[in-house]
């Protein structure tokens, strides 16, 4: 680890002494603008801090002068404790996007002796209040009435808002969802004649959202040069922290901001662009040194947090992405971890008590319970893991938000159930619900992945109660589904989704659920959304710092019924990298990619060169060639190749992985080979494998083929 920070530095280059020579290039640089990208866990944020107050110690900026924008208040509050550390006495403007703009709104509505415009601090009361006056409830009614599936204020409030961060206006919305691949609640038509009428319900009572701030703050600079002038004399130096989240209209007040100086500073890491659904615009960090011929550009590659082994692992994700990399690779400055490991579970049931076993076997001394997390890519995936916690006694938390129960889709379900006549039975209530989820297409995944799992919950109440009534429910799964666990005080298993973790460290981290149609999540159909969902799996491995644990379930309860499901083509990658590591070898991003290809080659050459299929969502994703090898199989064969190969491994002490990759298992099974040389030929069987378990293998399969 980087030392610690210095108290009150007596000079300037006291700032310096304890940074890698990349660090104190980003400190010092001259250049105007300067792009600073941070990979994870680099130490962006004391390069930022420490940027700041090497410029006001060599008094090439005052502090009162300065501007640093941040995304959230507690980061704000954080960069200016740091900075009163370093001996910055005076104060730092330091403030979200929305903070700023509306400080500087009201400074303005104050000089000019005008009344402030009412803010509205929640859109979706007025969506839906509009969407009651409009007596629509969108697609997916049914004859029976009340719809689960009718559009939840909250959705209705984020695509508006997804609209507002592109400036997209109302009369352009039909073509701008159209153009981004959006799937909104309402069909597009009635999506932009409900926002058509939010902008004008707002504008005659004289309501100002959140959003509205920043566009109301640009245009107020770009068009009052007496307003422009003040501000900019003001705040001379500007510093943006994760520039990869900035949107199209958070970037042209910055440009207000700015007029035309360059003294700007923004720090990001492009690997870490997880928000593009919800506005963002990575591009805008990406091109930044083009929009600015003067701007300079350095790279923080050195990571302090995680280990070699699981940096490897990283690494493995955005290699396998193919294409030019975002960003330089990151190196590890840690000692030797654990190799990352990855387990398959029957189904997730299965999963969720094995991780709570291994929570229970890493609360070991010296490492509390706050230091373990499980990340999951859904809020809905929480709920199982959540009860097997619990059943087990490891205290969790769930960060406000993440609750299911809170879910806009679920809390609307539950009353319409607690409805149900108390003539009807239950079980006949949960069947209803069932099929309008099954039947319902204007459901996002999310949703219905939520929607599912409160049915899956009332399986269980009935089970549990043979009275059950839907009427008895709704308390039941409210005192059943809680956010904390038993006895958790600040001392919790964090239990959160791959989002939320972002920001955050842990010594262990679990992560589940890692399934096609999961990870990526299944309406992931554009490149550039399958990019994102890759990103975020990167992101996900990057919390942890000693140990990582990946796992998946072969099953999954959907309502009432199984659902066979494959696993997350990303853990290809992950699988590869840590074979290379059981062997004692440090893949690098290079030598993955060749290891890729080798493999995607040799599997191509197995299979005839048939490419990937797709399944429908039961299965939801691609099925990888070595998946299409397997079902044309003979399961008897792949069974005993599975216990051959767990039998070998558990002798020899390892993964089962490291002996053969599913892969090669399904090659084996397919082509049966007879001979040394055909053995040679399958994917993943090089000739140390062939010589260590080629008689062996040649040997099981002639028993289990039929004679002639």
């Amino acid at each position: 680890m980087a030392a610690a920070s210095p108290s009150s530095p007596s000079s300037p280059s006291a700032l310096l002494e304890d940074l890698n020579p990349a660090q104190r290039a980003a400190v010092t640089s001259e250049a105007q603008p300067l792009c600073v990208l941070a990979g994870a866990g680099s130490g962006k944020t004391r390069v930022l801090t420490r940027r700041i107050s090497w410029r006001v110690h060599a008094q090439t900026a005052g502090a009162g002068h300065v501007m640093a924008v941040t995304f959230t208040r507690h980061a704000a509050g954080e960069l200016r404790n740091r900075l009163r550390a370093l001996g910055v006495r005076d104060q730092v403007a330091a403030g979200t996007f929305h903070g700023l703009a509306y400080a500087q709104l009201r400074r303005r509505w104050a000089d000019r002796g005008e009344r402030p415009p009412a803010l509205l601090d929640r859109k979706a009361r007025v969506l839906a209040q509009l969407l009651r006056e409009r007596g629509g409830r969108g697609r997916g009614n049914t004859p029976r009435g009340r719809d689960v599936a009718s559009p939840q204020p909250a959705d209705l409030a984020g695509e508006i808002e997804w609209a507002k961060a592109r400036m997209v206006a109302p009369s352009d919305y039909q073509a701008a969802a159209a153009a981004h691949g959006r799937r909104p609640p309402l069909p597009a038509s009635e999506m932009a004649a409900l926002y058509q009428a939010y902008e004008a319900h707002n504008q005659k009572r004289g309501l100002v959202d959140f959003d509205d701030l920043l566009l109301a703050c640009a245009t107020a600079i770009e068009q009052d040069p007496e307003f422009a002038a003040g501000l900019r004399w003001r705040y001379r130096h500007l510093f943006v922290d994760e520039f990869q989240d900035v949107n199209p209209a958070q970037f042209r007040l910055l440009q207000a901001w700015l007029g035309d100086r360059l003294d700007l500073c923004v720090v990001g890491d492009p690997n870490q662009a997880i928000y593009s659904w919800n506005g963002a615009d990575p591009a805008l960090l990406e091109r930044l040194p083009h929009r600015y011929p003067t701007a300079g550009v350095v790279s923080l590659e050195d990571n302090y947090r995680s280990s070699p082994q699981i940096l490897a692992v990283a690494n493995a994700v955005l290699a396998q992405g193919g294409g030019r990399a975002h960003a330089g690779e990151l190196r590890p400055t840690r000692s030797d971890g654990a190799v990352p490991s990855v387990r398959c579970f029957s189904n997730e049931k299965a999963e969720a008590t094995g991780i709570a076993r291994a929570l229970r076997d890493a609360h070991r001394p010296g490492t509390p319970w706050s230091q373990l997390a499980v990340l999951a890519r859904t809020n809905a995936q929480l709920v199982v893991l959540a009860e097997a916690m619990r059943a087990r006694g490891v205290p969790f938390r769930v960060p406000a938000g993440a609750d299911i129960l809170e879910q806009p889709v679920v809390a609307a379900a539950l009353p319409q159930l607690s409805a149900t006549s108390p003539a009807v039975p239950f079980s006949s209530a949960l069947a209803d619900l069932e099929a309008r989820v099954r039947e319902d297409a204007a459901l996002t995944d999310e949703q219905r992945f939520q929607l599912e799992e409160l049915i899956r919950l009332g399986r269980e109440y009935i089970s549990l109660d043979p009275s059950a009534s839907a009427q008895g429910f709704v308390p039941w799964v409210k005192a059943n589904v809680r956010a904390e666990g038993p006895g958790t005080g600040s001392d919790a298993v964090e239990l959160t989704t791959f989002h939320r973790a972002k920001g955050l460290e842990w010594r262990v981290v679990f992560l589940a659920g890692l399934e096609r149609g999961l990870v990526p999540i299944g309406h992931a159909s554009t490149p550039a959304a399958e990019a994102e969902e890759r990103r975020l799996l990167y992101v996900a491995v990057t919390r942890a710092r000693e140990e990582l644990q990946c796992s998946w379930a072969e099953r999954r309860t959907f309502g009432s019924r199984w659902v066979s499901r494959g696993p997350s083509p990303y853990l290809e990658a992950v699988e590869l990298a840590c074979s290379a590591l059981s062997q004692g070898r440090r893949p690098d991003r290079a030598e993955l990619r060749r290891m890729l290809s080798l493999e995607r080659a040799r599997l191509a050459a197995a299979t005839g060169g048939a490419g990937p299929r797709r399944v429908g969502r039961g299965g939801a994703g691609v099925v990888s060639p070595a998946r299409e090898l397997a079902e044309r199989a003979d399961p008897e064969v792949m069974e005993a190749l599975r216990e051959w190969r767990a039998t070998t491994a558990k002798a020899s002490g390892v993964p089962a992985y490291v002996v053969f990759h599913d892969a090669t298992l399904a090659a084996l099974a397919q082509a049966q080979p007879r001979t040394a040389d055909e053995l040679l030929a399958l994917p993943g069987l090089g000739p140390v494998k062939a010589a260590r378990y080629g008689e062996t293998l040649l040997a099981l399969l002639a028993r289990l083929r039929p004679s002639a």
